[in-house]
């Protein structure tokens, strides 16, 4: 009878040691599917308002050019900061290079760095990771000492 009882009592405790286990990993799947969802919102958003800015017949050189801002740096080449990039081809404000934590690995027309290596001044830093401007603004502020703008604040003020 005893082992009938260790028997039931080390089943039931191996379910609810694996069930726990289980719900952890699961939690943890939805915490990392839930912040990139945000992040993917965010972005789209973004690009959504920078759609109507464009359909209103703006252009983004307006902010650069009405704060003076001649030559910029981008943070964040992906998606937003590529699209960026090509907008301000051919136009006054010049794109001096782009920073990007995967820099190795991004191939455009402008030279792209990390945070790590050694960044020449510029007039203004427009970063495109919104989601995480607090923290990359924070890092930037100790390299550079030129304002650092969000691309969202820039689209939603012109």
């Amino acid at each position: 009878m005893k082992k009938v009882i260790l028997v039931v009592v080390s089943l039931l405790t191996g379910i609810v040691a694996g069930a726990g286990a289980v719900g952890k990993i699961m939690g943890n799947s939805l915490t990392k599917s839930k912040r990139l969802s945000d992040k993917h919102l965010a972005l789209f958003l973004m690009m959504n308002q920078w759609v109507k800015v464009k359909q209103e017949g703006k252009h983004l050189t307006e902010y650069f050019e009405k704060n003076g801002y001649k030559k910029i740096a981008i943070y964040g080449m992906s998606y937003a900061g590529e699209t960026l990039l090509d907008e301000l081809k051919d136009t006054n404000v010049v794109v001096a290079y782009g920073i990007d934590e995967n820099a190795d690995k991004i191939y455009l027309d402008v030279d792209i760095v990390t945070l790590e290596e050694r960044v020449e001044a510029v007039d203004v830093v427009v970063v495109t990771a919104i989601t995480f401007f607090d923290e990359i603004e924070k890092k930037l502020m100790e390299r550079l000492e030129c304002p650092i703008v969000s691309l969202e604040d820039i689209l939603f003020e012109i």
